[in-house]
């Protein structure tokens, strides 16, 4: 609800604030200028009110708004409050709303951690390479979030299998790099690793 204010204050602040403005809005004579001109009951004192006065004359002189009625001087008028209001509600309600949605967000708690399939392929030296060995070395590795699947040997040619091994990784505790890192440290068994799939579950 508008807050009310006299006639006085009314025109008091409006002084104020014509100080570093020529009209109400904009930078030329408008609508807003024509309501406030008829809200005046008579020209401002130009001693006590020198901007208003300035622009109370130049209104008048650059529109065909006619004298308004003499007004009471304890007279209730809205002094631009509706606009503020609106504004006002709109921002509260949008605080609400944005308030309960954290609530209900925090209510659920933590979702599922996000997880990946990753699928590599493990490479031995030779073919002399003992193959049993090497997933018994890969599946020694042990990170939290990392979880070992199925595996099989794949040929490659000239008599040499590659280990295809499966796993399935947490994806905020366990990089793809860091597995690569810590099977390439089997030297003796490994010659390369190769991320051969990568999906999202």
């Amino acid at each position: 609800m508008p807050i009310p204010v006299s006639a006085a204050l009314f025109e008091k602040i409006l002084n104020g604030y014509l100080e570093d403005n020529s009209f109400i809005t904009g930078s030329d004579l408008s609508q807003d200028d024509k309501e406030v001109f008829a809200a005046i009951s008579a020209a401002p004192n130009a001693e006590k009110l020198p901007h208003l006065a300035r622009w109370y004359s130049h209104v008048k002189s650059q529109s065909d708004v006619a004298a308004p009625a003499a007004a009471e001087e304890d007279e209730d008028i809205d002094l631009f409050g509706s606009d503020d209001e609106v504004d006002e509600a709109a921002e509260q309600l949008k605080q609400q709303r944005l308030a309960e949605y954290h609530a209900k967000k925090a209510s659920k708690g933590p979702g599922p951690a996000a997880k990946s399939m990753v699928t590599l392929d493990v490479k031995p030296w030779d073919d002399e390479t003992d193959l049993v060995e090497m997933e018994k070395q890969v599946r020694s590795i042990k990170i939290e979030g990392l979880e070992w699947k199925a595996s099989q040997l794949v040929p490659i040619g000239f008599g040499i299998k590659k280990l295809r091994i499966s796993c399935v990784i947490v994806d905020e505790l366990v990089s793809t790099d860091l597995i690569e890192e810590q099977i390439t440290e089997f030297e003796d068994f490994v010659q390369s690793v190769d991320v051969e799939a990568f999906q999202k579950l």
